[in-house]
């Protein structure tokens, strides 16, 4: 059996009753290198338990690196120090006997905190229901997959669709931008034939969602490629900008075109 080390972990605690949060230390001893950080969590949590103390609440789901819920900031790296990955894929071997480890949840002004590691990332949900669907007729018979989809397009739009919104480009951002996320999930539908249709409000829904949200603007940090774990590319941003300039000259040349507009749960107010 692999031998284990001791390390000390400084922990941001906040309640939601408190203004201001802090960082509390804890020793933990005989961390298994095999462990993931997850689970190094669990521990730590269980023996808080025994000795009667509060757990740190911490939010995880699948563990697998596909449900983007588990989002830390670790010794000031978003995600931790492994490159293109999420917390649930860090395990201990990256650390060593008598490391003391700093984490700290996402921060950004559109991403309020929740309780200690816990923040509220609904308003990357909210940019999605501005308009990231392709709409369909409930209750008659679904595409029967007939529309021919070019291999390429297919797969630039499964790259973009990647994402899963884990927020990481956002706090890596100094303008806590969500342009990659937003980026991505406009790609991948305006990539293929099943997106046209929408194409142009899609665009102007979300672009508007996230500004009203509270989300910067891009100033080509690349920080949030960097830290992506699914390697998005800002090729999207680029992609972004071009189909919001060009629904912007399509609604300047035909104001009186019919665009398909639907009613988000983002409430925007209407601009006079």
């Amino acid at each position: 059996m692999e031998k284990g080390f001791n390390i000390t972990l400084r922990v941001w605690k906040k309640s939601q009753d408190e203004k201001d949060g802090r960082f509390e230390t804890y020793k933990l001893e005989n961390v298994i290198p095999d462990m993931s950080f997850l689970e190094m969590l669990d521990v730590l949590n269980e023996k808080l338990l025994k000795e009667g103390k509060e757990p740190i609440a911490v939010e995880s789901d699948c563990r697998e690196g596909i449900c983007g819920c588990c989002g830390l900031v670790i010794n000031g790296d978003v995600h931790g120090p492994d490159e293109h990955s999420t917390v649930c894929q860090l395990h201990m071997r990256r650390f060593k006997d008598g490391d003391i480890i700093t984490i700290e949840p996402f921060k950004a002004s559109p991403f309020p905190p929740i309780k200690d590691l816990v923040i509220d990332r609904s308003a990357l949900d909210k940019i999605i229901s501005a308009g990231g669907y392709v709409s369909v007729n409930a209750g008659s018979a679904p595409e029967a997959n007939s529309i021919p989809v070019n291999k390429s397009l297919a797969e630039k739009a499964m790259d973009a669709a990647a994402c899963i919104g884990c927020g990481a480009c956002v706090a890596a951002c100094p303008n806590s931008a969500a342009m990659l996320f937003t980026g991505a999930k406009i790609s991948q539908l305006a990539i293929l034939p099943q997106g046209n249709p929408e194409r142009t409000s899609r665009v102007l829904n979300m672009v508007k969602a996230m500004d009203f949200l509270g989300f910067g603007n891009c100033s080509n940090e690349y920080e949030c490629e960097a830290v992506c774990p699914k390697e998005i590319k800002i090729s999207n941003i680029a992609r972004m900008n071009r189909e919001f300039l060009r629904a912007n000259f399509i609604c300047e040349e035909d104001p009186e075109m019919p665009l398909v507009f639907h009613k988000s749960t983002v409430d925007i107010p209407e601009e006079e």
